[in-house]
């Protein structure tokens, strides 16, 4: 009933979340794992050849690095999907708003919360303690949102042939949730389920290569941000983009970028072609911005 997909780094995590996977999800199913532990091949590139093999209309692409804590998640999903004819994609994390600046799925607009997330997250590199990251301003079992996180989604194996990730472009391990998020959401709802519950082993990397594929992912899609599900009014909306603004500034810092160096980025970026007047108010955060 459901082709789960992972591109796997770890003989011992592909071990330990098959059988994960096995005792909670529920219907039948199957594993199409992908040996991946030089980093070789992208994620968009795995997910469309494990796409092309599954035998399921219903297609889960998640990491390795997880336990699924509910039980009969499977049916759950297949459930959520019956529901609704429109849906095109369901994770765990995302946003009801996507900043013209560049980002990842997050987003903080101040005192208006536009991320939804349910998540059990431990720390690999912080001594941070596991937490439960759940945030659902609606109080609502879905909700749409613009874009979802990859460590979790699910489609269907006919909306992945019609939108195929696009390994040309993204040919690492970032951005292809977000691209394919965005490729999706032009026919489909894209939303968040808080009928699953997920630890992941990992916060995420923001390296250098998280930047540049961010970057292009910019680029592409610049014509459809910033996305509003939720009504932001203009003092909301300039401060979820100082903030996300101000969170990229720093990983570029964090990552080795000079400040002249970020200057010029953003001068040849879509934000100051499209919005002159919101990139004259942050391009002074390039400066004020620290490290910690």
């Amino acid at each position: 009933m459901i082709s789960i997909i992972i591109s796997s780094t770890s003989p011992v995590f592909l071990e330990s979340v098959t059988k994960n996977i096995t005792e909670t999800i529920g219907v039948a199913f199957e594993i199409i794992s992908f040996g991946n532990a030089d980093g070789k091949r992208g994620l968009s590139e795995l997910y469309n050849e494990g796409a092309r093999k599954a035998k399921y209309d219903l297609i889960c692409f998640m990491h390795e690095d997880v336990n699924v804590k509910t039980q009969n998640w499977g049916a759950i999903v297949a459930h959520i999907f019956k529901q609704n004819e429109k849906l095109g994609l369901v994770g765990l994390a995302g946003s009801s708003y996507k900043t013209l600046v560049p980002s990842g799925w997050f987003c903080d607009a101040g005192a208006k919360i536009t991320n939804y997330v349910n998540m059990l997250q431990r720390y690999k590199f912080s001594e941070t303690a596991t937490k439960l990251v759940y945030q659902n301003p609606k109080d609502k079992p879905i909700a749409k949102v613009t874009a979802v996180d990859g460590v979790w989604f699910c489609t269907k194996k006919s909306i992945v042939a019609q939108y195929p990730f696009d390994g040309a472009l993204f040919q690492k391990f970032h951005c292809y949730d977000l691209d394919f998020s965005f490729s999706v959401s032009q026919s489909y709802d894209v939303m968040v389920t808080f009928e699953v519950l997920l630890e992941h082993f990992s916060e995420g990397n923001y390296d250098r290569t998280w930047i540049e594929e961010t970057l292009k992912l910019h680029e592409k899609w610049s014509h459809i941000f910033p996305i509003d599900f939720d009504g932001l009014t203009k003092k909301e909306k300039f401060i979820a983009e100082k903030y996300s603004f101000r969170v990229f500034v720093r990983q570029m810092l964090v990552a080795g970028y000079t400040r002249l160096e970020i200057f010029k980025l953003f001068w040849s970026s879509p934000l100051r072609r499209q919005n002159f007047g919101l990139f004259f108010k942050l391009i002074k955060e390039i400066r004020r911005t620290q490290i910690s």
